[in-house]
């Protein structure tokens, strides 16, 4: 089982998904794009407290962390 992982100012959301299942790996493709496309940016567990920005999605990745865009004043 892999997992998305979004932050935003409330906290988390995770969502689970069979990469073996066609239909659940579809909907985590488009989640990641509509995601990376609102401006998050996607990471992936690379180590132990490690982790690599990725610009495509990628679905032999079990984490991946998506992180909102920073917004300065």
């Amino acid at each position: 089982m892999a997992i998305q992982i979004v932050m935003d100012r409330t906290g988390d959301s995770r969502h689970s998904f069979n990469p073996d299942h066609v239909q659940e790996l579809l909907k985590a493709e488009q989640r990641f794009y509509e995601l990376t496309k609102a401006g998050f940016t996607a990471a992936v567990r690379t180590g132990p407290g490690q982790t690599s920005r990725i610009r495509s999605f990628d679905p032999t990745a079990e984490e991946t962390v998506f992180f909102p865009r920073l917004v300065g004043g």
